[in-house]
């Protein structure tokens, strides 16, 4: 699948670990200051597993797939699906804000829960991805999920049926 006309979503490789990681160390840091607000615990936290040993680990995982965004060679985005329908990833590089990677992205995980036979895609946004989300056609699942009086997550879900 392509975006912004140029770029290209495809499946990660042990190789892509290293760029993947700094995408989602750089899109959390400089992209979700309205979810850590530079709390600096919260955001240790929300990093410690945002590590090039941890993106392998989880391509080689046979429960998730793991695709990236890549545009001549540049890793813009990364993004990943539970055989569960459970979307556990969805980064930009700032770099690529607004360009389509989200969305491509995101496209791409729900094809793939949509060949495993799954009905829906759930998944838990971010303060910062939320609005984007509810464009996407995703809608609120639950109540929001709080840490310390703070709303952490919010529970959301799409339909992959017909016409979705």
């Amino acid at each position: 699948m392509s975006f912004d006309s140029v770029g290209v979503v495809r499946a990660a490789r042990p190789d892509d670990a290293e760029a993947a990681a700094t995408v989602l160390r750089r899109s959390i840091t400089e992209l979700c200051q309205a979810d850590h607000q530079g709390d600096a615990e919260t955001l240790a936290r929300w990093l410690s597993n945002k590590t090039p040993e941890q993106v392998r680990d989880w391509i080689a995982d046979p429960d998730r797939v793991l695709v990236v965004a890549e545009d001549n060679g540049t890793i813009l985005g990364v993004a990943a699906v539970q055989t569960s329908g459970r979307i556990s990833l969805n980064y930009v590089s700032p770099d690529a804000r607004f360009r389509g990677v989200s969305k491509a992205l995101l496209t791409d995980l729900e094809r793939q829960a949509k060949a495993l036979c799954l009905d829906a895609c759930v998944l838990e946004s971010t303060r910062t991805a939320l609005a984007f989300y509810r464009r996407m056609g995703y809608t609120e699942a639950g109540n929001p999920e709080r840490s310390f009086g703070v709303v952490i997550g919010f529970p959301m879900r799409k339909s992959l049926g017909a016409g979705a």
